[in-house]
C-alpha cells in the first residue's frame, strides 16, 4: 500500500490528508492547535479518530505517544545513545518494538520491526516537490500505526531541529 503525504502543509496546528496511490483521500491527520502539549489525531475519511498521538507531559526525552481506542498503542523517542542522530525507537504496548532510522529530516527513511522491513518513507521517486510516499510494504502491517509512528518521528526530529536552531541563534548575541 502506497500512501502520499503533502509535506508542505505539515505543521502544528493544520490539517492534511493522506491520499492513496491513485489520488484518493484516506487519512485526515488533524492538528490541534492551542493545547497545552502537540496534539494530533488520525481520522478516516468520514471523521472517525482511529488514533490519537500527544506528547507525553513528563518525559525526560520529547516522546511521543500513540493510543487507539482509549488505550496506549506505542510510544515513539530517539534512540538513546546512538550514533545516528535519525534513529527512533517504537515501543508497542504488546512490548515488541520497531526501529526507525534514516535522513527523517529529508524524509528518507525505513520503519523495521525484527530486521524486517515494514515500511519505507521517501521523496525519491516523486517529483511533487513538497511530498513524500510512505510504501507499507507488508499488507498485514498496521497502516494506520506505521502512518502515526511517521507523524510522530517527523514531528520530534523537526522540534529537535528548532531547539537546536533556537540555541544557535542566541549564541550569537
Amino acid at each position: 500500500m502506497r500512501f502520499l503525504v503533502r509535506d508542505r502543509l505539515l505543521g502544528f496546528g493544520d490539517d492534511y490528508w493522506i491520499e492513496d496511490e491513485h489520488g484518493t483521500k484516506v487519512f485526515l491527520v488533524d492538528g490541534k492547535a492551542m493545547r497545552l502539549r502537540d496534539t494530533f489525531e488520525l481520522k478516516d475519511t468520514r471523521g472517525r479518530v482511529l488514533i490519537d498521538i500527544h506528547q507525553k507531559m513528563i518525559a525526560v526525552r520529547d516522546t511521543m505517544v500513540i493510543e487507539r481506542d482509549g488505550g496506549p498503542l506505542a510510544t515513539v523517542r530517539r534512540k538513546r545513545l546512538s550514533l545516528l542522530r535519525n534513529h527512533y525507537r517504537v515501543f508497542l504496548a504488546d512490548g515488541s518494538e520497531l526501529d526507525v532510522s534514516g535522513k527523517i529530516l529529508d524524509r528518507e527513511f525505513a520503519v523495521e520491526y525484527d530486521g524486517e522491513l515494514l515500511a519505507v518513507i521517501s521523496r525519491r521517486r516523486l517529483h511533487v516537490r513538497e511530498t513524500y510516499e510512505l510504501d507499507v510494504v507488508r499488507d498485514d502491517a498496521d497502516a494506520a500505526l506505521l502512518i502515526a509512528v511517521t507523524v510522530c518521528v517527523i514531528h520530534l526530529a523537526e522540534k529537535e531541529r528548532e531547539k537546536e536552531h533556537g540555541e544557535d541563534a542566541g549564541d550569537g548575541d
